[in-house]
């Protein structure tokens, strides 16, 4: 190999494998017809013209292609994101809501430098496993309206559009199932005159590419004061929706990817589509699960392409994309439900084997999200009740037994396990003071400090003893417990 190719590194793949390009052309044409009535109907939740919510598609996809963590993962506008901004967009006015795109950008490019991606380590399986399961119930909720109090052709079409996702990949998988589903799916209702709702029913397309701008607000303190919360609140719904995303793709194409770099990317992406007059947005899970696993896409082409065919399809193809029936599109979304949903996960025989606490929090997860139909809010809860199931469950792990010498001088106490807020609260009621020889041993070679609340813990129980003129002497601490316990005790009372 040349000096220059060294330096330039290997070819992406769908470069040097034809294969991989024509995956990931393919992937990134299903996409983008699945993104026109999801971008729309999120501009209808936003308060903002359809345009507004396909421009931001068409930069955020483009861009988090380039600078994102995540290969083949799909950025665009979504719900979560809609839902936060709404109510700025409705009380301050549209120039106020991209000043808002704008700044939780940057809020996100902050969290990302500060390391925010490595709280993601402290997700539990059962939280992640209730994640993907509400996700999957919320994409086929999100389909109902689509098949309520509609004409009767649709649910035939909906099922033919099934079949075909079905079984059309037991002939070739050359080309993609939902393409093909969608493709003759709009040829029938067309040639066959029948009358159902379609992606044109939505809202108008956009006819012309977006333009760069500021937005029109006054850059004074009063109007960060407005605007920030309302930042803040996205960057952190698009951060968890994107960390959460990103690593279930890890999880399906075995690949690990940078979420630091990740969380750079929503951020600069969110900033440009502000700059462009978007609406903001993060990494959509149904897409995404389209692109990866219904498509089979794995490199950042086919999220570029999404991009790039969104604003082709809008501007170009407008009048045809328009005819496509939505009950192509919702039969797509219903298929991608079922994909993602764990089946395995409540299957009996799992369900027998997994310990109940595991359960409680799968299940915590996924209720909160249908309840609030908001990923972020099932996350933390689910996570927050698995913190309280491990500490109640370590805190018994904490052990005492006392050992009198033959002499009856002496008396070994051993703790054994996790001395933390929720272990050592009761520790002080393990000893026997009044009755305990004058010299105490307290040996903690089986067990290990962890917080403020087991020294202090500890001192009571030197102070109790010492009250009695006993004296103490603790042993056996590891080099961080010694540390800590050193630094801290007799400090923690006003009266040291």
């Amino acid at each position: 190999m040349s000096p220059a190719a060294r330096l330039r590194g290997p070819k992406p793949d769908w470069l040097s494998d034809p294969k991989v390009w024509r995956t990931e052309v393919l992937a990134g044409l299903v996409v983008a017809l699945a993104l026109i009535p999801e971008a729309i109907s999120f501009s209808i939740i936003a308060g903002v013209e359809p345009a507004i919510g396909l421009f931001a598609s068409f930069t955020m996809a483009v861009v988090i292609s380039v600078v994102g963590g995540r290969r083949a993962m799909i950025s665009a506008a979504t719900g979560a994101v809609a839902l936060v901004i709404a109510p700025l967009n409705r009380e301050h006015g549209f120039d106020h809501l991209v000043a808002a795109v704008i700044l939780a950008g940057v809020f996100q490019v902050v969290l990302g430098a500060v390391g925010v991606a490595k709280l993601m380590r402290f997700i539990p399986r059962s939280v992640m496993v209730g994640f993907v399961n509400s996700l999957a119930i919320l994409i086929f909720m999100t389909q109902v309206p689509e098949m309520t109090d509609v004409p009767w052709p649709v649910y035939p079409l909906i099922a033919l559009g099934l079949l075909l996702m079905v079984f059309f990949p037991k002939v070739t998988t050359v080309i993609p199932a939902p393409l093909v589903s969608i493709v003759i799916l709009t040829v029938v209702t067309i040639g066959a005159a029948v009358s159902v709702p379609t992606v044109g029913d939505k809202g108008a397309l956009p006819s012309s590419l977006p333009a760069p701008g500021l937005p029109d607000v006054p850059f004074t303190l009063d109007t960060l004061t407005t605007i920030a919360p309302y930042a803040f609140a996205m960057a952190l719904v698009g951060l968890m929706e994107s960390l959460m995303t990103a690593k279930l793709v890890d999880d399906i194409t075995d690949t690990h990817s940078d979420k630091t770099r990740e969380s750079f990317g929503q951020g600069i992406a969110n900033i440009v589509t502000g700059f462009f007059g978007g609406m903001g947005g993060c990494a959509m899970i149904g897409q995404t699960m389209i692109n990866v696993k219904v498509s089979g896409a794995r490199t950042r082409l086919s999220t570029f392409l999404a991009g790039a065919f969104l604003m082709v399809l809008c501007i170009v193809f407008g009048p045809v994309v328009s005819d496509i029936p939505m009950a192509a599109l919702v039969a797509v979304m219903i298929m991608v439900s079922f994909a993602t949903f764990d089946w395995h996960s409540i299957a009996p025989k799992t369900l027998k084997r997994m310990p109940a606490g595991e359960i409680g929090v799968m299940s915590i997860t996924v209720a909160c999200v249908i309840a609030t139909h908001n990923l972020a809010i099932g996350v933390v809860a689910g996570s927050v009740t698995a913190m309280v199931i491990f500490a109640k469950r370590v805190a018994h792990l904490a052990e005492v037994t006392a050992v009198l010498d033959p002499d009856g001088t002496t008396v070994v106490y051993r703790v054994t396990g996790e001395l933390f807020f929720a272990s050592s609260n009761d520790l002080v009621g393990r000893f026997r003071y009044g009755t305990d020889p004058d010299k105490v041993i307290i040996d903690l070679s089986g067990a290990h400090i962890w917080d403020a609340s087991s020294v202090a813990a500890l001192d009571a129980v030197e102070t109790k003893y010492a009250q009695r003129g006993k004296t103490v002497e603790i042993t056996g601490l590891n080099t961080p417990s010694a540390h800590l316990h050193d630094k801290l005790s007799g400090e923690l009372t006003a009266d040291h």
